[in-house]
């Protein structure tokens, strides 16, 4: 039996509804609505936790269907994670930094990045999530890998411009910058709870988060120069 057989097996229904119009209506725009549901399933309760019936419930589809597409509930978190990181590296890619001279190109990849992580807390968690897995869903990605080489091409474009103005020292890997952008952006988000409980300081405020934000781009800037 082809795929095409396989779909339209799987779509059959004696009393079609509207999940089955839908898939076949707009299959990509189902597809999207499941790993939406599947983002906030797996964000709230892990992989381990996460049911694929409620993300069935939530959407225009079956579980049945979901298998289909997806595999497994691995194979779905898997996707999952996919679309996030190449979310945030489209995102990275139309700063068009290469117009802009490079301590204002670095500040404003420093600045846009901890605005991502404040706004797409969801992305913090899952990449919390799949750290206590060891990354193994990562490992097993044929796209993320590549997704996430073009910010190191970003950073360093921006890097070499600054190192032959002078500005920037030479020496550093792009791939140290963007731990550094990271690191700085992602506890912000990671550790709010436990810093408002510890010390109780709102690393969330409007203000104290403004704070924050112009604190990283200074650190990465005074990081590059001479």
């Amino acid at each position: 039996m082809t795929k095409a057989q396989r779909l339209a097996k799987a779509q059959t229904s004696p009393t079609p509804d509207k999940r089955t119009q839908s898939w076949t209506q707009d299959p990509e725009g189902v597809r999207r609505s499941i790993l939406e549901a599947a983002r906030a399933e797996f964000v709230e309760h892990g992989l381990r936790g996460a049911r694929v019936d409620e993300i069935a419930a939530k959407t225009a589809t079956s579980k049945r269907m979901i298998y289909y597409y997806f595999g497994d509930k691995e194979g779905l978190y898997r996707a999952v994670l996919e679309a996030m990181y190449d979310r945030i590296r489209s995102f990275e890619r139309s700063l068009d930094l290469s117009a802009l001279p490079p301590e204002e190109a670095m500040g404003k990849l420093a600045g846009f990045t901890f605005d991502y992580h404040a706004q797409n807390p969801d992305f913090v968690r899952m990449v919390m999530i799949e750290n206590i897995h060891h990354a193994r869903h990562l490992a097993s990605s044929d796209k993320i890998a590549g997704l996430n080489l073009s910010i190191l091409s970003v950073i360093r474009e921006v890097y070499d411009r600054g190192v032959a103005a002078g500005l920037f020292r030479p020496g550093i890997e792009p791939l140290d910058i963007h731990l550094t952008i990271s690191a700085l952006s992602f506890y912000n988000v990671s550790n709010r709870a436990s810093i408002g409980q510890v010390f109780g300081h709102d690393m969330g405020a409007p203000e104290i988060e403004g704070q924050r934000r112009q604190m990283v781009i200074d650190i990465v800037l005074r990081m590059l120069r001479p």
